[in-house]
């Protein structure tokens, strides 16, 4: 149930880490101009993102300008354009691994540790895509501030750290915390040594007996775990039905009274084949 609600956090954070990096790769509030020195009006303000760069105007008036050559801008912004799409498309594909691995999903059912070694697939994806967009965010943060504390750059070609930068850091981090999330409740759910199909059923253990030649007999008990181990039983006795088959005669049932006293209560059920 742990490692349920584990998975269902983990995915929930990397379905938000994944909207988030989303936001900051269309917008266009990586570099925003600095208002410093000479330049210290502010009806116009410059804004620089991966696709467009902008100028708002103090009379409300909004405009964006694509970059018309791919090719020609610098390798850095070709580099984070990259970074940033391989993330997104990382993450969509996390999604989907996640959905079918999760325990609270109907995929996979009766594949055994298949369906949580898929859980943890997504969450390495996630992990990877939190790690390609955290590159771009810094190397961005990194390049925005030496240029502002360089004394031969003018100050109308400054810039600061715009909203995207923010918001792509925080999506980064909740990505690569929600795909370790998710490969945490996997490992733990593996080492626990327990099925994804029925964690909460009862054990059988199996024991086996020759009754007579040419007879194979099988034999597994059943124990209540409502009744208490150790303790008084109910009847006093043990109870053991036998279940015999012949060719050519019908199925009987016996119950056999005075047997030994189990050391805990319950059913021994032993059935021939």
């Amino acid at each position: 149930m742990a490692s349920a609600a584990l998975e269902l956090m983990g995915f929930f954070l990397g379905l938000l880490g994944m909207l988030g990096t989303l936001v900051a790769t269309v917008l266009p509030y990586w570099q925003i101009s600095a208002h410093i020195g000479s330049n210290i009006v502010t009806a116009v303000a410059n804004m620089r993102g991966l696709w467009m760069e902008c100028v708002y105007q103090s009379t409300g008036a909004f405009q964006c300008e694509t970059y018309n050559s791919m090719l020609a801008l610098p390798a850095d912004l070709q580099a984070s354009r990259a970074l940033m799409v391989i993330s997104l498309v990382l993450s969509i594909l996390a999604i989907a691994l996640s959905a079918l691995g999760m325990q609270c999903t109907l995929c996979l059912e009766g594949s055994g540790t298949v369906k949580s070694r898929v859980a943890g697939a997504g969450g390495g994806l996630f992990v990877a895509a939190g790690f390609l967009a955290l590159i771009p965010v810094a190397w961005t943060t990194h390049e925005v501030v030496q240029t502002f504390y360089r004394p031969n750059v003018p100050a109308s070609m400054k810039f600061e750290l715009g909203e995207c930068l923010y918001v792509g850091l925080a999506s980064a981090l909740v990505t690569m915390l929600g795909g370790g999330m998710l490969c945490v409740s996997c490992c733990d759910e593996q080492d626990g040594g327990r099925g994804r199909r029925h964690g909460g059923g009862y054990p059988y253990p199996v024991g086996g007996g020759i009754s007579g030649a040419g007879i194979r007999t099988t034999s597994q008990t059943y124990r209540n775990p409502t009744m208490q181990v150790g303790g008084t039983s109910t009847g006093g006795r043990g109870q053991t039905l036998v279940r015999s088959t012949s060719g050519s005669s019908g199925t009987s049932m016996h119950g056999v009274q005075g047997a030994k006293k189990p050391t805990a209560a319950g059913y021994d059920i032993t059935g021939y084949v």
